[in-house]
């Protein structure tokens, strides 16, 4: 399964790119640069889009906007599909033990979003994906190629699916 990642680097592609995912795909809305007014009508129009497009809206934050779960780190998620995030194994457990649905485990490669961040790379991601009981969703630096190369089914990006060339 696809998951987007909204950013403001993507936000200028981001409608072409819910068009272009597959059905059935993942929206997360970050959005975390505009003021709280800006974030729920931009979420607001994105949802509705994601949607027509037949894909999952999750929300960042635990705000009470219609969307189908949240993401976050474990203590922050709100109701219905809760998606936390980890880095390491000790936030993996976290994840785990605060009722996680998914986890999203990054960065498993270079990714602008933490320039110069360590990465967990292939071996280190796998280590850390075996040890959970619930999907793993592979973030940070994702592209179509490095799926391929990870070998893993659940993946999500900001920039590598920015453009409407997802496919």
């Amino acid at each position: 399964m696809l998951w987007l990642l909204s950013d403001a680097r993507n936000d200028t592609t981001i409608e072409e790119a819910l068009r272009a995912l597959p059905r059935g795909s993942g929206f997360v809305f970050r959005h975390y640069h505009l003021d709280p007014a800006a974030r729920y009508a931009r979420f607001t129009a994105l949802a509705d889009l994601a949607r027509q497009c037949g894909h999952v809206v999750i929300l960042s934050g635990a705000q009470d906007w219609g969307a189908d779960g949240h993401y976050g780190p474990p203590r922050s998620l709100g109701a219905g599909l809760r998606l936390a995030t980890a880095h390491d194994g000790a936030e993996l457990q976290a994840a785990i033990a605060a009722g996680a649905d998914g986890i999203f485990l990054s960065p498993v490669f270079a990714t602008a979003s933490h320039p110069g961040a360590a990465t967990l790379g292939v071996h280190g991601f796998h280590v850390l994906a075996q040890q959970s009981p619930v999907p793993v969703i592979a973030l940070g630096g994702m592209t179509h190629e490095r799926a391929r190369d990870l070998d893993w089914p659940r993946w999500g990006a900001i920039d590598g699916l920015a453009s409407a060339k997802v496919a």
